[in-house]
């Protein structure tokens, strides 16, 4: 097919450690984005790792479980190389043997035959763990010492060239290494490796140019995908591994929904007794939230954009009170402030009076949707709708069967259980996105920051959010202290800690899960509720407290920003990685040539993937990496042409 056949895109892309273009007659000069993870067996430590990080990503890999299988064909049918890293759990894959030692799952034919193909297109390898010594070969580490690491992290650093792999953390940033054996290593004299990573006086990670001239790196810890240190690292590992070109995408993400705005809520007080009366934040609050808000956009720069989402219930809204931040002359002064201040939020239906919504019939629902909309326009608060948040997530198959007990855990009984009746009126009212909750299996979507299909009306996406423990009806520390230790102190309803916990402690280890959030990737929002944004102090409240502690955490440690959405755009930006999963699912693999420095891709079906290293039509520059997302026609090629 001739060049001008096909549709041809030009793009102009910044590459992270593009290595020299190729000769056109070089045997190496086409690879496929996909990679090939290298694992003993299914109960590698390390096979989890990786793949849980390479799934956040959205990029696409083969499995070989060298142990019992022999290495596969490494170059396709086309010439193309199959793989453009390759990923080891360990450095050496070691077995036993049967006779009391130890063997690697790849025979020394099968290591020759993957550094040769390394070295034919020019493909990197990093090991996820690797000892000292020079078997199988020789990464430049020598003896240091070696020993565990508890549950008390210890804090390594960056040196100069390790920032620059990790260009998307602070040079500055400390890198926690926990429940880790570590060799601490030092660099051969006069061998061809470079420290990137150190624990004191000690090198724990490293890149190195084999003899061959391939290069290497590898970290000398163990680690696994539920620790911080592999959420900080592992993907600045696929992009060294890939020269910063490849199929997927991440970034991090800071959502909040604040429920329940304009009615009250149960109120828990500090001795653990319920207050007879039900708490309702002022107009005050709600303009201390706006001043926090600014404050904290301030204070941390890569917040800039970080807007509240408020989920209200129109019952609570006065017409009659006028436009104003004042609570004087005025029926209700938190409808005064919240019209006054309505462009300061985003503001989500919640439905008008708040009822559970799992046996609701259709024209209740229908009511409940629209007239929200309806009182929330009239205020001014400009809510979108093609969203909707029932209340408690309600309808969605997670009830308790027992409509009167509102204390224990609900079921879980799938979507399939939800209210089909709420369901219809959804989709009349012209909602497209409903929230789910990461708590319930069934609202938990099959690929990374996706959403669910409903299987009742598919055309309605559930996009679940991140529950937190800044519990609903609590108002002030003391509230929220003693709330917290009920159910996780040493005689709380489920006994986590051995102590109870003061309020500082809560609030670390809150921020401790959100970080966690934060560092994976998460697009979901997190959940709060309006008693929350009281100001139990000038300045103050549990919101913001729970906010300042996460980011001060998140900008000592990461460089890049943190992207915030409007709901609609979060949750369309789910359905855009619904597609591009399914596109992964056909396995077919764009192909990097390196002579030309294109990326082709010719898909069988219709869709659009998301490429980190590409720029094309709306991208994003995300730190150093270009990401964009680009459709495609079955059947028709398609060429990203990179720039020298």
């Amino acid at each position: 097919m001739r060049l001008r056949t096909l549709l041809v895109i030009a793009l102009f892309t910044a590459l992270l450690g593009v290595p020299s273009v190729a000769s056109a007659v070089d045997p190496g000069d086409r690879v496929a984005l996909r990679h090939l993870v290298v694992a003993v067996d299914a109960e590698d430590f390390g096979l989890a790792t990786w793949k849980a990080a390479l799934d956040r990503v959205g990029t696409p890999y083969d499995v070989l479980l060298a142990g019992s299988a022999p290495l596969p064909n490494l170059v396709r049918s086309d010439g193309a190389g199959r793989y453009d890293a390759v990923l080891l759990t360990s450095a050496a894959l070691f077995v036993a043997d049967g006779s009391g030692g130890y063997t690697s799952a790849l025979d020394g034919t099968e290591w020759t035959t993957l550094w040769n193909y390394e070295v034919t297109f020019h493909v990197r390898q990093v090991a996820l763990y690797a000892g000292y010594g020079a078997y199988p070969e020789d990464y430049c580490l020598r003896a240091g010492s070696e020993g565990g690491i508890g549950a008390a992290p210890e804090q390594a650093t960056l040196t100069p060239a390790g920032a620059t792999v990790f260009d998307y953390l602070r040079g500055s940033a400390a890198v926690p290494i926990q429940l880790s054996y570590v060799y601490r290593s030092e660099v051969a004299p006069g061998c061809a490796a470079t420290p990137i990573l150190t624990l004191g006086p000690d090198v724990i990670a490293v890149t190195s140019t084999a003899p061959d001239g391939r290069e290497r790196l590898a970290l000398t810890f163990t680690t696994n995908q539920y620790l911080p240190q592999a959420d900080l690292l592992l993907y600045g590992l696929l992009r060294w591994a890939t020269h910063g070109v490849f199929v997927g995408e991440q970034r991090h993400w800071l959502h909040v929904d604040v429920d329940d705005l304009f009615i009250s809520n149960d109120h828990l007080l500090a001795d653990g007794t319920y207050s007879p009366t039900e708490f309702r934040i002022s107009g005050e609050d709600l303009a201390g939230a706006a001043t926090q808000q600014s404050a904290l956009r301030t204070a941390y720069p890569q917040a800039s954009a970080f807007t509240l989402n408020l989920a209200y219930n129109g019952e609570g809204i006065d017409p009659t009170a006028p436009a104003q931040c004042s609570s004087t002359g005025t029926t209700d002064p938190l409808t005064s402030y919240a019209r006054c201040l309505a462009g300061q939020f985003r503001w989500i239906n919640h439905t008008l009076t708040h009822p559970k919504m799992n046996t609701t019939p259709y024209q209740e629902n229908l009511d409940e949707i629209k007239n929200n909309l309806t009182v929330g326009t009239a205020a001014g608060l400009a809510p979108p709708t093609v969203v909707l948040k029932t209340p408690e997530y309600s309808g969605l198959g997670v009830y308790n069967p027992d409509p009167n007990n509102d204390i224990d855990p609900p079921t879980d009984y799938g979507l399939a259980a939800s209210n089909l009746q709420m369901l219809q009126a959804a989709k009349a009212a012209g909602v497209k996105f409903l929230h789910g909750n990461m708590s319930f299996a069934s609202h938990r979507p099959a690929c990374s920051n996706c959403s669910t299909p409903h299987p009742l009306v598919p055309a309605l996406l559930v996009v679940p959010d991140w529950p937190t423990d800044i519990a609903y009806h609590v108002t002030t520390p003391e509230e929220e202290t003693t709330f917290y230790n009920s159910y996780y102190g040493p005689t709380g309803r489920f006994p986590y800690f051995d102590h109870n916990l003061t309020y500082a402690e809560v609030v670390n280890q809150q921020a401790t899960i959100a970080m966690a959030h934060l560092s994976s990737g998460s697009v979901y929002s997190h959940t709060m509720h309006q008693g929350n944004l009281h100001q139990y102090a000038p300045g103050s409240s549990l919101v913001f407290d729970w906010l300042n502690a996460v980011l001060a955490r998140y900008s000592a440690t990461y460089s890049v920003p943190l992207r915030t959405q409007t709901w609609p755009d979060l949750a369309s930006y789910t359905s855009y990685r619904n597609t591009h999963f399914a596109a992964l699912g056909t396995g077919v693999d764009p192909i990097w040539t390196k002579s030309t420095r294109t990326v082709s891709y010719t898909s069988t079906v219709a869709g659009a993937l998301w490429f980190t290293g590409i720029r094309a039509g709306v991208y994003d520059l995300y730190g150093s990496d270009y990401i964009s997302r680009i459709s495609f026609t079955a059947g028709v090629t398609k060429y990203q042409v990179l720039p020298n």
